[in-house]
């Protein structure tokens, strides 16, 4: 009888589908987009804005220079050191969540970036000054910022993605319908050579959906039977 077969490309044996957070380039590149935002906004308030003044004095929206020792919307006051614990442990979370998808699409790839970029702006924040600096003052909600809006953005949709998603674990619209995913003998899946990642048919080769590497060939590589 034939033994398990596996999937392999031009290169040789390719990995499994699931992607770590570490090796995720579109990811990786959020989160940085994030946190740089996070950070640089941060950055001119406290130059350019005395602390506890606003700009414009009066108005729904406002640009209001606080300190905020709780957690995001000024909850938790004064519990600085478990909520930097908190954040370890909530990244490390976030980690596990992405690598413990079989469907690692755009979307999730876009709700955990914003969720980690903005956890590890506040945490840089709480090592460094002690403190969140805010400053996003809209109407009577609790003045926060940029990575505060990033983890809430990014945990609803991640709430959505868990509703929608049906009982094989795909959710219910592909992230590139333009695109079919490349299956060898026994509906088995290719997978990227550099970050293990899924390939999707394009015209002419094969693009990875996670990194983005590209690869030419005549043919589809076959299953091979070790």
């Amino acid at each position: 009888m034939a033994g398990s077969q596996e999937a392999v490309g031009p290169r040789g044996p390719l990995a499994p589908g699931r992607v770590p957070v570490y090796r995720d380039l579109v990811l990786l590149q959020l989160a940085a987009l994030v946190f740089l935002c996070d950070q640089f906004t941060k950055f001119v308030v406290r130059v350019f804005l005395p602390y506890r003044f606003s700009f414009p004095e009066e108005g729904f929206f406002r640009i209001t220079h606080t300190h905020n020792t709780g957690s995001a919307f000024g909850l938790f006051q004064d519990q600085n050191l478990p909520l930097i614990v908190a954040s370890m442990v909530g990244i490390t979370v976030l980690a596990l969540i992405f690598q413990s998808q079989p469907r690692q699409g755009h979307l999730l790839r876009l709700s955990i970036g914003m969720q980690l970029g903005g956890a590890i702006g506040n945490l840089l924040d709480r090592f460094r000054l002690g403190h969140v600096t805010d400053f996003l003052d809209v109407g009577a909600w609790p003045v926060f910022n940029v990575a505060d809006a990033s983890i809430v953005t990014g945990l609803i949709m991640l709430g959505w993605l868990f509703l929608v998603q049906d009982r094989t674990g795909r959710s219910g619209r592909q992230d590139d319908s333009a695109s079919a995913t490349v299956t060898g003998a026994g509906g088995q899946g290719f997978w990227c050579p550099v970050c293990g990642g899924e390939m999707v048919a394009l015209y002419g080769g094969w693009k990875c959906s996670s990194c983005g590497f590209k690869e030419k060939f005549d043919e589809k590589p076959a299953a091979v039977d070790p």
